[in-house]
């Protein structure tokens, strides 16, 4: 199991090239499934989440050839195959396999989805989508088994107790594209992953209006099309690196960024202070003036990305005042806390609230890596804490960050990686998590 080391201390200058969106990519790659014709992919990151989607696909009955940053996808004979627990566990959006199988063929049957440990998220919008088409259901050893003779449009409402949600507008969406008759989603999620989304499926022959707002219309088609398409940048990886900026003092350009995609990002670090400015080449991000606190609120798309919490926390923790930071798209999401406090940090959860007295020095600590993004908010704590940081678990890291400590070596950080030992935590601290966090915890 790897780690990243980084010594702190070092203000980040330079230029960082933003990869291909992930969170764009894998449903893209489900949506291939759609079709029997060659579709080429352009743009796609090397990450281990783009790899697992393509062995569910391979075990699918699909060729999938990779070169470079291109893939090229050839559905086989599905033949009723399974998209098996042991991958489809390792990530959530796996579960996008389910609506273009069950649409195409008639049947599905795929494992609950897994991914970060960040609190429950159910897929129960996923299924009501699907039933509503006309599908019928059942769970059996773990294993969702969808069966259809024929899906039907209709009109479904996607509304869940903390907003829209992406993966189930997804489903849906796609699903519907071979659907007989128009298929309307109301409280659509909107995210511009899913607009990349339903403009591959239209350049593959589907017929998707509203895809940019709440109500999307699918009027089904009869079989669609292989398409080409490039993928949109990353705006996670890209709010990750202005942040890096940030908490360096730091300056940076990022170069394939669409600022419009990332408003709420811009808006909210240009308010703590950072200058954010469009330039020729890209997108400067400089510190040159004292950083203020903020309070933030994570909301579903265009709000501030919950994706960004973690990072953001990490940046509040240098600076001076009171901050803070409410999660209303996933609650649970605060395991990095504690390992912030670890560093020096100090942060007081209380229910979906942190509170972080910031301007405190961090200083390098052995940490422990949870998720994705409280991978990422614990490398960049280790960029300015004093001494050396060591951030476990990095396969976390793996998933959605394509050579981060690549990119921030060649900005001047001193970071690289390395085998890590096996990594033990005190019995007690361990049980003092699991209370705060629940039995999800993991060590």
């Amino acid at each position: 199991m790897d780690k990243l080391v980084i010594e702190g201390g070092r203000r980040l200058t330079g230029t960082v090239e933003i990869s291909g969106s992930k969170n764009s990519c894998l449903p893209i790659l489900a949506a291939s499934l759609l079709t029997s014709e060659r579709s080429v992919i352009k743009g796609v990151p090397r990450l281990a989440d783009i790899s697992t989607m393509s062995k569910i696909l391979r075990n699918l009955g699909v060729r999938v050839d990779q070169r470079d940053d291109t893939l090229s996808i050839l559905p086989g004979d599905y033949q009723g195959r399974t998209a098996p627990y042991e991958l489809v566990s390792a990530m959530r959006a796996s579960v996008c396999v389910l609506g273009p199988l069950l649409a195409r063929f008639g049947r599905a049957r795929v494992s609950f989805p897994g991914g970060c440990v960040i609190g429950p998220r159910p897929i129960d919008l996923h299924l009501k989508g699907l039933r509503a088409l006309g599908a019928e259901i059942k769970i059996e050893g773990g294993y969702l088994i969808a069966e259809t003779k024929g899906l039907k449009g209709c009109t479904v409402y996607l509304g869940g107790h903390f907003g829209s949600s992406v993966l189930a507008t997804a489903n849906i969406m796609m699903a519907a594209t071979l659907a007989k008759g128009k298929t309307i989603i109301e409280n659509a999620a909107c995210e511009p992953e899913l607009v990349d989304l339903a403009k591959f499926l239209n350049a593959m022959g589907a017929a998707i209006t509203g895809y940019n707002t709440h109500r999307i219309e699918i009027e089904g088609v009869e079989s669609l099309k292989g398409a080409e398409h490039n993928l949109i940048p990353d705006r996670i990886e890209a709010g990750t690196y202005i942040v890096a900026a940030a908490i360096t003092r730091g300056d940076i350009l990022l170069k394939n960024v669409i600022p419009e995609q990332i408003t709420a990002i811009i808006d909210k670090l240009s308010e703590v202070g950072v200058s954010i400015k469009q330039e020729k080449d890209g997108l400067r991000v400089k510190v040159d003036r004292k950083l203020s606190s903020v309070d933030v609120t994570t909301l579903p798309y265009p709000g501030f990305p919950t994706d960004m919490q973690a990072q953001m926390m990490a940046l509040m923790c240098t600076v001076g005042g009171i901050s803070v930071i409410t999660e209303k798209v996933y609650p649970e999401r605060f395991i990095h806390i504690s390992e912030l406090n670890r560093m020096g940090a100090d942060i007081i959860l209380e229910g979906a609230t942190a509170i972080i007295k910031g301007s405190k020095d961090l200083s390098g600590a052995p940490v422990m890596a949870s998720d994705l993004r409280a991978s990422a908010a614990l490398i960049l704590a280790g960029l300015v804490a004093q001494g050396r940081t060591e951030v476990n678990r990095v396969y976390h890291l793996d998933r959605g960050y394509e050579r981060l400590e690549d990119k921030l070596a060649g900005l001047g950080a001193k970071v690289w990686r390395e085998k890590s030992r096996r990594t033990t935590i005190d019995t007690t601290e361990y049980r003092e998590k699991e209370r705060v966090y629940g039995s999800s915890y993991q060590a």
